[in-house]
Parts: structure tokens; sequence; C-alpha cells
């Protein structure tokens, strides 16, 4: 049986996670990660959105990157035929206009602020979110935190700060690296952080679908 060893280890809350209804937003060197392991341990009606097509520099750290310039909504919905693909660009006016009522979890994997904070103040009672996976080596500096206790990560405290300005308050848990960057020109990665940061998302979904 498929999901054998995932109702051993999580018993009766395994219903849950069968029954659970998650939108994901990014499914690139993090995003993609996440949506593997959720799919993987039986959460199945998952809506993922994003609008980028596959280039050849994502061939380092994404799931479904051999198919070059095709939409990752589609390219991931063959993978995971029971996902929802959504192509959409997701803008903080977007983000508004949407309804999230039906969905038990948010889970944010995307890497532009402005649209992090809109879908943070709409949802932050059913929403988890990660920060930056660039420039980073090591896989054991990952943590799971409050969004405002997050240290050494340039990109969470930008999140932070915004969340500031526009005047929110409350608190929801991020995955994070607390290495310190790597000095490196551009944006370098390594699919062993991006990855884990990934695969750590999906346990803080798992852990929050149980729990409510």
């Amino acid at each position: 049986m498929r999901y054998q060893r995932c109702k051993l280890l999580f018993k009766e809350d395994f219903k849950k996670i069968k029954r659970a209804k998650v939108i994901l937003f990014g499914v690139g060197g993090v995003g993609s990660y996440c949506l593997d392991a959720l799919y993987r341990t039986g959460v199945e009606d998952i809506t993922v959105v994003d609008f980028d097509k596959y280039e050849i520099t994502n061939q380092n750290r994404q799931i479904g990157s051999e198919n070059l310039n095709q939409l990752k909504t589609e390219v991931l919905s063959k993978l995971y035929p029971k996902i929802t693909p959504l192509t959409k660009k997701v803008t903080k006016e977007w983000v508004e206009d949407f309804d999230f009522d039906s969905f038990d979890l948010i889970i944010d994997a995307i890497d532009d602020i402005p649209a992090k904070v809109a879908l943070a103040k709409k949802n932050y009672d059913k929403f988890i979110s990660s920060c930056g996976g660039a420039k980073r080596v090591d896989p054991t500096k990952i943590e799971i935190d409050s969004i405002w206790k997050t240290i050494n990560d340039p990109f969470a405290k930008k999140f932070r700060y915004e969340l500031k300005k526009s005047g929110f308050k409350r608190d929801f848990k991020v995955v994070y690296s607390k290495e310190l960057p790597i000095k490196c020109e551009g944006l370098g990665s390594f699919v062993g952080v991006t990855g884990s940061m990934g695969l750590a998302l999906a346990s803080l979904a798992i852990q929050k679908i149980i729990v409510g």
C-alpha cells in the first residue's frame, strides 16, 4: 500500500493529512521539494501557483527543471497528477482578490516581498513561509521559528521590515537558515540547502495540518 509507512508513523492523524487542502506558492528550489514531500506523504489536494518557465540555470536545484522552456505548473501537474496547477503571477492585488477560505494551509515559497507580505496579512493564522536559501552550503543551520526571531538572514530581515511598515503585528512560522550568507556574485545556490529548506517547510506544513 502506497501510504502504509506514513500511516504507521502518523496513525489516526493520517486522516487529517489526506483531507488537507493546501495551496503552495512557488515551486522553485524550495517549493518543488516541499511539494514532493507533501505529495508523497498523502497530501494530494494541493494547488500550486507559479508563472515561470524552466530555465537552464534552474537545473542545479529544481524538480522538473529538465523540461526547459516549459511552464513549471504544467510539468509538475504531470509528475504529481492529483495537484491543481494555477499559472499566475502572484501580486499584492491578486492576493487581495483571491478567495482563500477553502484552504486549510497557505504555504509561501516565493521570493517577491510585497506578495509575501500580502499573503501573511490576509492569512497569518494558516500561513507558513520560507526565507532566503541562496548563498549557503550548510543544511544543518536550517531552523523553524517565528518570523520575528530569525537571525543572519537578510531576506527575512527585509520581510520583517516590510511587515512592520505595513502595520502587521501578528506572528507565523518560517523556515530560514542562520548560516551567514557566503559572499559570491549573484544568487549562488546549492540544492543541499534549498532542497532541505523545502523538506523542512513540508515538515512544518504536516505539523500544522495535524495540530491545526
